[in-house]
């Protein structure tokens, strides 16, 4: 509530529709779900998310009787030179963020992943609306495009890409440094995680790494590499 109160009294860095900025929206949004909902974060993402996907694999944090199995990142990154050091998993956070800190496994997040390639539902169960997902995967930018470089480890607009709603949208063959469709929505983890779908080839993919200093090399490896494999 106190850095709600703060982050209220700040001024906008630019003109609403007129620039897009990676900032703590999405954090904001945890927030007012938790307000909306009357739960905490992580109960609500667990009762209608989680749990409905089969996704029994993700939380905010380990618990101890599954904490053997957590994928432990290298000591030092190699690009950095410096130590790795990632979100302490084995303990719940002091509090829940809608911007990042979901533990995860490749099973559980293929789950979700295909959920929206489906539109909304898997197995039988459905969590979105198929206009709810269309609205997402829709660019929201009226136009407006950011200026990362192609290269650019960052998450957010590239050329060739807008955004929707949480996630990277492709709008162009051409321009991106990568191969895919228009209409790819995307998005990465601060450990160089990355994750796509692609609704024209009825794709979705899923890269699990821990090196966060190679997430750029990987971003633009590993579609490419998808892509060249991909005969029909």
């Amino acid at each position: 509530a106190a850095w709600l109160e703060k982050l209220a009294t700040l001024p906008l860095q630019s003109q609403p529709g007129s620039k897009w900025e990676y900032s703590i929206a999405t954090d904001v949004l945890g927030v007012l779900l938790e307000r909306v909902s009357g739960q905490s974060l992580d109960v609500l993402l667990a009762e209608r998310i989680f749990r409905p996907l089969g996704m029994k694999d993700t939380a905010f944090w380990v618990e101890p009787a599954k904490q053997s199995r957590i994928a432990e990142p290298i000591e030092i990154d190699p690009v950095w030179k410096i130590k790795i050091n990632l979100n302490e998993i084995r303990k719940s956070p002091a509090r829940y963020s809608g911007g990042g800190g979901v533990v995860s496994t490749a099973d559980d997040y293929l789950r979700f992943a295909q959920m929206l390639l489906n539109g909304g539902e898997l197995d039988g169960v459905r969590i979105l609306a198929p206009k709810t997902v269309d609205a997402m995967l829709a660019d929201q930018l009226s136009g407006v495009r950011a200026t990362l470089p192609p290269s650019s480890a960052a998450p957010g607009p590239r050329p060739g890409y807008a955004f929707g709603l949480g996630f990277a949208i492709r709008t162009e063959i051409g321009e991106a440094s990568t191969l895919g469709s228009a209409g790819i929505a995307d998005w990465n983890g601060l450990g160089g995680t990355n994750f796509w779908i692609d609704p024209k080839e009825k794709l979705a993919v899923i890269w699990m790494v821990q090196a966060p200093g190679l997430r750029a090399h990987y971003r633009q490896l590993i579609p490419n590499m998808v892509y060249g494999a991909m005969m029909k």
